[in-house]
């Protein structure tokens, strides 16, 4: 008499796990349509049709990963905000325990401008031009804090060790530098905390007037530029080397 083997049942978790994956490669073939679909027609132009068309699929099916178009560009800045803040916190990682304050400032300083100019449309979508009728929730801030956490904590490990001299702080904005200190860091004197916030705002002022053209005909060697203000920036804030 002849037997046949039977395959065993799937358990209920095997197959959760599995609908689990499917769901998430489906998730980053969107997101990578999404994203080549940015740097093709920008942000204001992305479409969950055109992603769905260009993927083979048909539009209510992609709206069960993604809801809407906010849905998936709060998706795409997270992820992208998250990637900037990982190639800074790696670059750190290699400085931390053997360098000085200024260094590991400048070597996050530096990341940064290495991951946007590698990633342009991405980090169009985080610092450029604001995406108009999209407004980004607050699932946002966590992974955009990222980079300015780390930067504030390079500071705070130098002012631990007595590395760092207050700058000079306007009467005008003492009030404000206080606000902020005690809403960011509030072991830091807000002399400092002010001239942080400023050297934030400068960093990625920097990198976006490199990678959006406005420093055409006016500085050619740019990472000799970006490395010698980088560097004033540390001194802004009180690092000393």
């Amino acid at each position: 008499m002849s037997t046949s083997r039977s395959t065993p049942p799937r358990t209920p978790s095997a197959a959760q796990g599995a609908r689990a994956r499917a769901r998430q490669e489906v998730t980053a073939a969107i997101k990578d349509e999404a994203r080549r679909q940015l740097a093709v027609d920008g942000a204001a132009k992305l479409s969950l049709r055109a992603v769905a068309r260009e993927l083979g699929m048909v539009s209510s099916a992609l709206y069960r990963y993604f809801p809407s178009r906010d849905d998936l560009l709060t998706a795409l800045i997270i992820d992208a905000y998250d990637a900037l803040g990982e190639a800074a916190e790696h670059a750190d990682v290699g400085f931390v325990r053997t360098s000085s304050a200024t260094e590991r400032w400048s070597a996050v300083c530096g990341a940064v401008r290495d991951w946007a100019l590698t990633y342009p449309h991405e980090y169009a979508l985080i610092y450029g031009s604001p995406v108009p009728g999209y407004t980004a929730p607050d699932s946002t801030v966590r992974a955009a804090a990222r980079v300015g956490q780390l930067l504030i904590g390079i500071v705070r490990d130098a002012h631990q060790g007595g590395g760092v001299t207050p700058p000079p702080l306007s009467d005008a904005v003492r009030a404000e530098a206080e606000r902020m200190a005690a809403d960011l860091a509030p072991d830091l004197p807000p002399e400092v905390v002010a001239a942080l916030v400023a050297s934030w705002a400068q960093l990625f002022g920097l990198v976006g007037f490199e990678l959006f053209g406005q420093f055409n005909r006016v500085v050619e060697d740019r990472s000799a530029f970006f490395a010698h203000t980088v560097s004033r920036l540390a001194r802004d804030v009180g690092l000393t080397a």
